[in-house]
């Protein structure tokens, strides 16, 4: 019998050739489509330093009194500065520019922090529903109208924050609704790609994209922001993620058995990795999800106050280091883009290492995956801690500060092969679900931490309030290594298998019928 081509699919067109595997082709695509729902996320975080009227602000009686009150505290002789002074800041009294001009509106701190935040209580309500319509019907056009809804709305973001900061949390609260569906439509589509042994390495993948958008979408907000303006952010970021729109329907499926253009031989080692090729362990995506087992499960909890306890630095670094930057270390707003992305960038490449590292360690039988599940989030929380810490040390120096967030920030990279890949670990059936829960309740990280920072900082941009903040953070970060390596597992659990542990109870029942009668 003649072998069958494999340069020609079941449906008589090409497939992508051997060198290309289609499994890497979904990573780095859904790779991207993370890093625009995160750069369209960021890119206010870097816009907001330009749209508001700082002169304005300060020129309030609040504002200058709090002001005045503070540079009083930072000449005096105390025991140290409040307020970090420079040698630009003098040239900037004197009527030099900080890197850009003014923005026009006067919006404190407290409306800062609710625009800033207001994304986060759209993306809590589509957990759920988007986890559960991944796993129904496919994660694939889930996924796509995510990026379709940030897209369009980032393109429409100049035009709310004229009609006002109602109408600018509102566009971000329709952001928010669309990329809530993106974790747990992205988890669905994982678990059904990958073959165990490279789970680590291709979470990792797809989920370091968070880390790649922020790094490009920082300092090409400053940069944009600077020269031409901050408006222009939204219309050119907005703008080219269509193109992303256009070619993940056109390449992308929902599980190598519908994939056109797979070859033969990966969609067989995948199919038979996954154990799909047996009918017994087919699972049913309409089978109801055991809630109560998922609730009262030890790793599941373990995972749930992981991921809320890692958002909450997450969400603090990522949303206000950028203020950090502008207010404490005064940098302008270029500086500011390029400092706040370096992190990001060294987080982007430590992920993608560390994950094929750890995924090797297993397959040589080094680590458990419940060992490796530990160490890396291990990582990403103990040296993040006692990063900010440092961070709290050096005070006004810029090295320091810089320096001991770049390796805090990097660390955190640890999550994508920890508690973040750990959901397909003990329930590859429910993997969206779990996903859902865990990122509902890691979301609201988001709208605490720019209200918190926001109501600690309002009129009152000194170290010693961020300090508070960061030894805050701290605080979350030792919860999540304590209970995750206590209650953590790699183990698949025994309430994965529904349907065939409904169809053994059912025959086990005809059974006992048939020899009653």
């Amino acid at each position: 019998m003649e072998a069958p081509d494999s340069s020609v699919s079941r449906s008589g067109g090409c497939r992508f050739p051997a060198w290309l595997p289609a499994r890497y082709i979904f990573a780095v695509l859904g790779s991207i489509g993370f890093a625009i729902i995160y750069g369209l996320k960021v890119n206010l975080s870097v816009c907001i330093v330009a749209m508001i009227n700082s002169t304005a602000l300060m020129a309030t009686s609040e504002h200058h009194a709090a002001v005045s009150e503070l540079h009083n505290i930072s000449t005096a002789a105390a025991a140290g500065p409040e307020l970090c002074m420079y040698p630009e800041d003098e040239l900037a009294a004197g009527g030099a520019k900080g890197g850009f001009d003014d923005g026009k509106y006067v919006w404190n701190e407290r409306i800062q922090g609710l625009v800033l935040g207001s994304y986060f209580w759209g993306y809590l309500v589509t957990q759920v529903p988007g986890g559960r319509l991944a796993e129904i019907f496919g994660g694939k056009w889930v996924m796509w109208g995510a990026v379709m809804v940030n897209a369009l709305f980032t393109v429409l973001t100049p035009l709310a924050a004229d009609i006002g900061y109602a109408a600018l949390i509102g566009a971000r609260v329709i952001e928010g609704l669309g990329s809530g569906v993106t974790f747990p439509a992205m988890h669905v589509m994982i678990a059904k790609w990958t073959p165990p042994f490279e789970r680590s390495k291709i979470s990792a993948i797809v989920y370091a994209g968070t880390a790649l958008g922020t790094v490009i979408s920082m300092p090409m907000s400053g940069l944009i922001a600077g020269w031409i303006g901050w408006a222009a952010v939204f219309y050119i970021m907005g703008g080219l993620s269509l193109i992303w729109c256009v070619i993940w329907p056109l390449i992308i499926y929902d599980s190598p058995e519908t994939h056109p253009l797979i070859t033969e031989e990966e969609r067989s080692m995948i199919v038979t990795s996954l154990a799909g090729d047996d009918p017994k362990k087919k699972h049913s995506a309409n089978a109801a999800v055991p809630w109560r087992a998922v609730l009262t499960s030890g790793p599941f909890i373990a995972i749930l106050v992981a991921h809320f306890c890692s958002n909450f630095g997450w969400y603090m670094l990522l949303i206000e280091l950028p203020s950090y930057m502008k207010q404490v270390l005064r940098f302008d707003i270029q500086q500011n883009a390029g400092l706040s992305a370096l992190p990001f960038f060294t987080m982007w490449l430590f992920g993608l290492l560390f994950s094929n590292r750890l995924d090797w360690a297993r397959s040589q039988g080094y680590l458990t995956t419940t060992t490796a599940r530990k160490f890396a989030t291990s990582v990403a929380s103990v040296i993040p801690a006692a990063c900010l810490i440092g961070v709290c040390i050096a005070g006004c120096n810029r090295t320091g500060a810089v320096a001991f967030m770049t390796v805090g920030i990097t660390a955190i990279a640890g999550m994508f092969s920890g508690f973040l890949a750990n959901h397909i670990d003990i329930s590859p059936n429910y993997a969206g679900t779990l996903m859902a829960l865990t990122n509902m309740a890691a979301t609201i990280p988001g709208f605490i931490v720019p209200v918190f920072v926001g109501e600690l900082t309002h009129g009152n941009q000194s170290l010693g309030q961020w300090q508070i903040i960061f030894f805050t953070t701290v605080g979350f970060y030792v919860v999540e290594v304590v209970v995750y390596v206590l209650l953590g597992s790699g183990d698949t659990q025994p309430w994965n298998d529904q349907k065939e542990k409904y169809e053994d109870k059912a025959a086990g029942d005809g059974e006992m019928e048939a020899a009653q009668l």
